[in-house]
């Protein structure tokens, strides 16, 4: 048969396990049953008033046809700004590339940057698509373990050991999706001096930056910390999280302009260009939406807090206090079951959505998301309370 004949490396991609189990949950909804969702990715908060208005003047003004391949000029000004003021990064709108998401940002970086056979570090637990998007290049992931106790950091001495002649990237993720750690800055100063010193690049996906809760842990943009280090540093960003504009899919990136010429090149024969209109939201957003990010911000912290209590009620079940992001990374070790069974029992049993931490390189753990109503948090948490026990 043909389709048994497909050799494609991108043909290997397997499904994103946290959109199949949101679009379960919904359907599960639809139907009529009473379902908490802790799976969504997205803030539960629509996008504000000023960035539709931004978008439909667009609209209204025309704005509909082809833009550059890597954005309109004045986005690219934008965000080379707010990099440099916001996140100490030197960098210039020739060197930013605006794409369609995040998640594009990503992909385009190392499709760009890594051939076949390179290696790419990627410490573990980690976000579900970085492996893909290294193995759809013909790239190697290579994983390194980090652990609760550390914060889930990557540990300088660990990443020393897995650099290898053929070791072309290292991804970083901070805030963390999925376990809401936000890196120390001795950690990531570490980590810089050897990436500089082993001359390898850095991604450092940064899309939950705005979404930090304690004042010890503030974010840091790794690539601020040095001229050496800035070099060596592809900063991921995005307006889907921080101004709740998940379906929007616009993201950007900050790289070396050797490289961002190449990740042009790459959009202009793929995407052709990001959505035209929509971009002229995304300056609304950058210029007028400082405050609404900021009431949302404190919420998200209000309920870290609500769900780290309750969490605390749940016998066997452990975690590390989140700084960022909305995750909650939970332990079930303790319960005899890997966390696909977990997921599956505890949505058909209980019905609460939860995502399972095998895809996410942790087997033995889940993720938890409080991008949700305060109701919503207490009655997944007894439900869940009530799974473990009958367990």
């Amino acid at each position: 048969m043909i389709d048994s004949q497909c050799s494609g490396l991108m043909g290997k991609m397997t499904p994103s396990a946290t959109l199949a189990i949101s679009s379960k949950a919904k359907a599960l909804k639809a139907a009529g049953e009473d379902v908490c969702s802790m799976s969504a990715g997205e803030p539960d908060f629509d996008t504000f008033e000023v960035i539709k208005e931004a978008c439909i003047k667009a609209l209204k003004d025309g704005k509909t046809g082809y833009s550059p391949a890597s954005g309109i000029p004045e986005l690219k000004k934008a965000c080379a700004e707010k990099l440099k003021k916001e996140n100490g990064i030197e960098t210039a709108p020739e060197q930013v590339v605006i794409s369609p998401g995040a998640k594009f940002s990503c992909f385009a970086a190392i499709a760009a940057l890594c051939a076949p056979g390179d290696e790419v570090i990627i410490p573990a637990p980690y976000w579900l698509s970085y492996p893909e998007m290294v193995s759809g290049v013909g790239a190697v992931p290579v994983y390194v373990e980090t652990k609760a106790e550390n914060n889930y950091e990557l540990l300088p001495a660990d990443l020393e050991k897995a650099i290898t002649p053929k070791t072309k990237l290292l991804i970083l993720n901070t805030p963390s999706n999925p376990t809401g750690a936000v890196y120390r800055r001795s950690t990531l100063e570490a980590i810089a001096e050897i990436a500089v010193r082993r001359d390898i690049m850095i991604m450092s996906d940064e899309i939950y930056e705005k979404l930090v809760y304690d004042a010890e842990l503030p974010h840091i943009s790794i690539a601020s910390l040095s001229p050496e280090i800035n070099q060596r540093t592809i900063t991921v960003n995005g307006f889907s999280k921080a101004y709740s504009m998940t379906g929007w899919r616009l993201g950007y990136l900050s790289a070396p302009l050797w490289l961002a010429k190449k990740i042009i090149a790459l959009q202009s024969h793929t995407i052709s260009n990001p959505t035209t209109f929509a971009q002229y939201g995304a300056l609304a957003a950058m210029a007028e939406c400082d405050a609404q990010v900021e009431d949302m911000r404190k919420i998200f912290a209000k309920r870290r807090d609500y769900i780290a209590e309750l969490i605390q009620t749940v016998p066997k079940l452990k975690c590390i206090r989140p700084s960022g992001a909305f995750y909650v990374f939970c332990d079930i070790s303790a319960f005899g079951l890997g966390s696909v069974e977990f997921c599956d029992r505890l949505l058909e049993q209980e019905k609460v959505a939860a995502i399972p931490g095998e895809p996410f390189g942790a087997p033995n753990s889940i993720r938890l998301s409080y991008a949700c109503s305060d109701t919503t948090i207490e009655k997944s948490i007894a439900r869940l309370k009530k799974f473990c026990a009958a367990l």
